[in-house]
């Protein structure tokens, strides 16, 4: 690079008339110097999923997924040098096992004080667009920033991180074969860590191995998807769970926020925070029924602990409030009831369902898992 720069400079020198025929050609280097040396030689990773999924998804075109990238994001997932006391690493919250979360209420920081919110699962972000339970990040790129930094998380600059890794053996040489440099930049930590993530894919439960024909579900979860798929319609009939409105069918997941019904006054103003629209009030991002079984305690702020305790919500303890979604207003079993009534068996069907859901796979997918030497300067 620098012999480009030096011939450059001579060629401008000694033909100060060629400088505006080729304006194209020097922005273009010099967009390329400060864009941090992508390696255009590393190897594509290929995501694989089920076609059912679709491909309504965008990778950004400067950070394309490889198996260098991914390599090293996973490599950074589980390293706590990333926080400013070396104690916690992405994966303190996101454990593999408990499909990335945590299995608590709220998520202990570096500095010894609770997150906010609770810790989500990763499962599937390919598929998202808006991060977080107020989705406030559009891409996982930003996503990234804000754990790592965030004072009450992990609690240290990007330009730290950036310095500390470049003072290894093991990082530089790693960042060069998936960026083409060895000097760690911030901008390239964030791109790893969402290499890895994008791979994070969950696509192996019985649920899928029953739409691919290779699984026979019991009667029991067969009742159990039913009332997960079906709205109530009692002058029909009809007895549902209406779950689908909100989560969704093939990946259990859909790009939605909304008050479900928790509190009449929100401490917590959900999406309203970024987006300033009090219709926006106590509504929270719908997250991914993948693994459910899991993902225990449930709820932005974890206040549900069983699986039980959430059906029981959903049947009976809907909270009105005028920002509640409409697809909880009203809907019930029952003729002019005023919530679901779901009966005892029809809960029980409902989790032998969910259950469907659990991909033992991806818990324990080699690939997904830490990598990290025990010990490196």
């Amino acid at each position: 690079m620098a012999v480009m720069r030096n011939l450059l400079k001579t060629v401008l020198q000694n033909n100060p008339g060629w400088f505006k025929a080729s304006l194209g050609l020097a922005v273009f280097i010099s967009c390329g110097l400060a864009e941090g040396f992508q390696n255009k030689n590393a190897e594509t990773y290929v995501l694989q999923y089920p076609a059912n999924f679709g491909s309504r998804f965008v990778i950004p075109a400067d950070n394309p997924t490889t198996k260098d990238g991914v390599y090293l994001g996973r490599l950074l997932f589980y390293e706590k040098a990333l926080s400013a006391n070396n104690d916690i690493s992405c994966e303190s919250c996101h454990q593999q096992r408990l499909a990335f979360t945590d299995g608590k209420a709220f998520s202990t920081g570096t500095d010894g004080s609770l997150t906010a919110r609770n810790s989500m699962s990763l499962a599937n972000l390919l598929w998202v667009r808006n991060f977080f339970w107020d989705g406030r990040s559009p891409g996982l790129e930003d996503q990234a920033r804000f754990p790592l930094t965030d004072p009450h998380e992990m609690g240290q600059s990007l330009s730290e991180s950036a310095r500390k890794l470049n003072s290894t053996v093991l990082y530089p040489p790693l960042f060069k074969k998936a960026f083409g440099s060895s000097v760690i930049t911030q901008d390239q930590i964030l791109k790893a860590l969402s290499q890895f993530e994008r791979t994070l894919i969950s696509a192996g439960s019985d649920y899928d191995k029953y739409l691919a024909g290779d699984y026979h579900p019991t009667a029991q979860q067969l009742r159990g998807l039913l009332l997960f798929e079906s709205a109530p319609d009692p002058k029909r009939g009809i007895r549902g769970a209406n779950c689908t409105h909100c989560h969704g069918g093939v990946k259990t997941f859909k790009e939605l926020f909304h008050n479900n019904g928790l509190d009449s006054i929100a401490s917590d103003l959900g999406r309203e925070k970024i987006t300033r629209q009090s219709a926006d009030r106590a509504r929270f991002r719908v997250p991914t029924l993948r693994n459910i079984m899991l993902t225990a305690p449930y709820m932005h702020d974890g206040r549900l602990s069983t699986i039980e305790q959430v059906l029981d919500h959903y049947s009976e303890h809907i909270v009105q409030s005028p920002t509640l979604s409409a697809f909880l207003q009203d809907i019930s079993n029952e003729t002019g009831g005023k919530n679901l009534a779901l009966t005892k068996d029809e809960k029980a069907d409902l989790t032998a369902f969910l259950g469907m859901l659990t991909d033992s796979s991806f818990i324990t997918n080699p690939a997904f898992s830490n990598p990290h030497p025990i010990n490196h300067p």
